[in-house]
């Protein structure tokens, strides 16, 4: 990878997005259908070009905050605090996280006028959610369309405000608007008639939505709160110990950020089960390094992140999964990563079982290296540079927990945390 890498923002963000709507199957391409009510209404408002990306931004990342695993009793209010508190930590998309935080508030507890950008953006994606989750996914479109506009008059003034209302019954009355929002295509759609499609971050702003969904991903599950923190700390050491250049390093922490991306799908019932899986179960499990790779694969230009992220459950012998690639397939980073994930797992403590002690983790692995799982030169390499790894691995995931604490879990009992 070179150091002028570039990535076009509206693709990495439409695929993240679209992650996120994939782990929501009540609901599914609903942040890019939100996204492309909001998108029509700011501009047929005739907004300013940087309102509008901003909307766009925070269209697409708006129920980042949610508990995926919850199905009902959603608490809104919190949902907006941590989907800000998420989104605000990539400096690039610090005004799309303002709008993030109020886009549920209603319109009679606004003190700004209408036209305050802010007021206008968060009011916009709030009517833009609510159409969405009106709309049946079982019945024709057009004959839900007169249900949706009688809803959206009883909303108007106390909740929705009456200038967005009216907008929306504007571009509503065309059939192209319901067919592009319910269309198979809707990415694409987003991807060429979206505001971002010019527009491209550096390594290091891909490094930074790397982190932010570090969190959305561990965030998950109680029993992974600090997972990826350590994946990405442990594959950081070994890359410098090993001598891989600073770019190298850089990307392979990129890649340790995303590598379970794919469990936004996998169901919490499976990922917390107390106990070992079933058959079936894991089965299940085996689909998310699948995930990741269709996910990141959407992205131009990351074909090496998505080679390292997606193949950490693979083995040298060819018998891991989903890919089944051997040795020849994997290269450095890929099995950086794969024992790091490996190590990571066993110092964990998990629904159905304690954390594995130093001694046992060791003989686990060195047996998986002798029976060409995994490359034995990493796992010789971490347990020469023990201490001096796990140390940099806690100071990471105790930043990474101090922020649950301090922000995110305020609403969890702490003997629920580590």
């Amino acid at each position: 990878m070179k150091e002028n890498f570039t990535v076009n923002l509206g693709n990495l963000l439409l695929s993240l997005s679209e992650s996120v709507d994939m782990a929501n199957q009540n609901s599914p391409h609903h942040q890019l259908r939100t996204a492309f009510i909001a998108l029509e209404l700011a501009k047929y408002l005739n907004l300013d070009e940087i309102t509008i990306e901003n909307i766009f931004i925070a269209s697409l990342l708006h129920d980042i905050g949610k508990k995926i695993d919850l199905a009902e009793n959603i608490d809104y209010e919190l949902q907006c605090i941590r989907g800000q508190l998420f989104v605000q930590r990539v400096p690039l998309l610090k005004d799309a996280a303002e709008i993030i935080r109020y886009h549920f508030l209603d319109w009679k507890d606004w003190k700004e006028s209408i036209n305050n950008p802010l007021t206008i953006s968060s009011q916009i994606i709030l009517l833009a959610n609510f159409v969405d989750m009106m709309i049946s996914r079982d019945r024709y479109i057009l004959h839900q369309v007169d249900d949706i506009w009688k809803e959206l008059l009883r909303l108007e003034n106390g909740i929705l405000n009456s200038k967005v209302v009216g907008a929306f019954k504007e571009i509503s009355t065309r059939e192209e608007f319901w067919f592009d929002l319910t269309s198979y295509r809707l990415y694409s759609i987003l991807f060429h008639d979206g505001p971002l499609k010019k527009k491209e971050i550096n390594l290091d702003e891909l490094a930074s939505m790397g982190e932010l969904f570090k969190g959305v991903i561990d965030f998950k599950s109680k029993y992974t709160i600090t997972h990826t923190t350590g994946v990405s700390a442990c594959s950081e050491m070994l890359g410098n110990l090993f001598g891989l250049t600073e770019l190298e390093v850089k990307v392979l922490k990129i890649a340790a950020n995303f590598h379970d991306l794919g469990k936004l799908i996998i169901p919490n019932s499976i990922l917390e089960k107390k106990g070992e899986l079933t058959k079936e179960e894991f089965e299940i499990v085996k689909s998310h390094p699948y995930y990741t790779h269709q996910i990141l694969s959407s992205i131009d230009g990351l074909q090496q992140i998505v080679q390292w992220a997606s193949y950490h459950h693979e083995k040298l012998d060819g018998s891991g999964y989903p890919f089944h690639c051997v040795a020849k397939d994997l290269d450095t980073g890929a099995r950086i990563i794969a024992v790091s994930d490996i190590f990571i797992s066993r110092m964990e403590r998990k629904s159905y079982r304690s954390e594995m002690g130093k001694d046992k983790i060791f003989e686990t692995m060195k047996k998986m290296a002798r029976n060409n799982f995994i490359d034995m030169k990493f796992v010789d390499l971490l347990f020469d540079n023990f201490q001096i790894i796990v140390n940099y691995i806690h100071i990471k995931q105790e930043k990474t927990l101090d922020f649950y604490r301090n922000y995110m879990e305020h609403t969890r009992k702490e003997d629920d945390l580590y």
